[in-house]
């Protein structure tokens, strides 16, 4: 495999990554607001100072009955935008 085809890979491979560290962050959020996590604890602001820039436009797109349903929408849907996202950008990085 020629160098610079390794490297392109290898950028692809950083790409995937950023997006499902996002994604998992996004996801991190969603539980701990769906199990009610103490919104005092300096994990939960941290994860929280991280996920809702990350969750973009889509928190308050969606309103159902359901509080929990709205938080798996809003920032579940963020995450899949990341991962769907990133892989198209890793997709065109490594050909």
């Amino acid at each position: 495999m020629p160098y610079v085809a390794r490297n392109e890979v290898h950028a692809a491979r950083i790409i995937s990554g950023v997006g499902t560290l996002f994604a998992l962050i996004e996801g991190v959020y969603i539980l701990m607001l769906v199990l009610n996590a103490d919104q005092s604890n300096k994990f939960f602001v941290f994860i929280k100072g991280l996920a809702e820039p990350l969750a973009l436009f889509f928190p308050g797109l969606f309103h159902t009955s359901s509080h929990d349903f709205d938080i798996v929408l809003d920032y579940g849907l963020a995450a899949i935008f990341w991962l769907v996202v990133t892989g198209f950008v890793a997709r065109l990085v490594a050909r």
